[in-house]
């Protein structure tokens, strides 16, 4: 979807900027060089044998400058500049465009418009074993409940006056379908943090950029979530098409082949190896403005 940019904090106000609702966060092991691709040269990659720390937030906001929306920021990795180090977003995707303005000229992130589907199956049961049954009676078990319905999002990006559609990702998870229901079970510690955090260097906003986000919410583990493309059911289905693809760094938005490039590597990021799932409730997030930054050597 095209988006007409006329002014910056469309709607938005003073910072900070208040978003509350629920996500699921969830990590990845992503080949190093998929991740480069989205990283600024100016920025050392954090990774180990091969692999960084990447994934996806995905985040439904009951109450935001810009209204009710959704929203899945795509991990491509984590980036260091002594004495921070940070996830870097490879791909945010918004039902508002509100917040895509917003974040495209305000913020530095790589956003785009696109549509969010929603719908609850139920799964069959599954036979319980003692510990989770203990669990149950005492309120925490992650798994009987949840194993009733899951809710299934397809995420679909939109561009252009005709809403082609770019690509589809399917998340069935287990942990936003509790969310959506009237539960009374155990949603885990409250938790506070500060999560300083990198943008920018995209068509919208060429600097480099950092800001502040506090975070208050309750977190718990929860399943993980079933990523999969264009109507295929698993990852490995996908793994041959998306994981070896160019790596080339797409960054400069005055190239003109880099766009089919780019949405293989997002996608080969959001089908790259699970390792766990955060549910987070009673989600409040608070976003200072950014400020120009001026990343440290990387040979220091």
């Amino acid at each position: 979807m095209e988006v007409k940019e006329t002014k910056s904090l469309s709607g938005y106000g003073k910072p900070p900027w208040i978003f509350k609702g629920r996500a699921l966060y969830q990590l990845h092991l992503v080949k190093a060089k998929t991740a480069r691709a989205f990283i600024p040269k100016e920025f050392r990659l954090v990774e180990a044998f091969g692999y960084t720390l990447g994934g996806f937030f995905l985040a439904s906001y009951d109450d935001s400058p810009a209204g009710i929306f959704d929203e899945l920021v795509v991990i491509a990795g984590i980036v260091w500049n002594p004495p921070t180090s940070c996830a870097w977003a490879a791909r945010v995707l918004v039902n508002s465009v509100e917040a895509c303005i917003h974040g495209r000229k305000d913020v530095g992130l790589p956003s785009q418009v696109a549509r969010f589907s929603k719908s609850i199956t139920a799964i069959p049961r599954q036979p319980e074993s003692r510990i989770n049954g203990f669990l149950n009676m005492i309120g925490i078990s992650t798994t009987s409940c949840n194993q009733k319905k899951c809710m299934d999002i397809q995420v679909t990006e939109i561009k252009g006056l005709g809403a082609t559609d770019i690509y589809n990702i399917s998340l069935t998870s287990a942990g936003m379908a509790v969310s959506e229901q009237k539960t009374r079970k155990w949603m885990g510690p409250a938790m506070k943090m500060s999560l300083p955090s990198f943008s920018g260097r995209t068509e919208y906003n060429p600097h480099l950029l950092k800001y502040s986000c506090q975070i208050e919410c309750r977190v718990r583990a929860t399943r993980l979530a079933k990523v999969s493309v264009s109507g295929t059911s698993t990852r490995e289905n996908n793994k041959e098409t998306y994981s070896e693809c160019q790596c080339s760094d797409f960054r400069d938005w005055r190239s003109a082949e880099p766009r089919e490039n780019e949405k293989k590597l997002i996608i080969s990021v959001m089908l790259s190896k699970p390792i766990c799932t955060l549910e987070l409730n009673c989600l409040k997030m608070k976003v200072e403005a950014p400020t120009v930054f001026h990343p440290c050597s990387r040979n220091s």
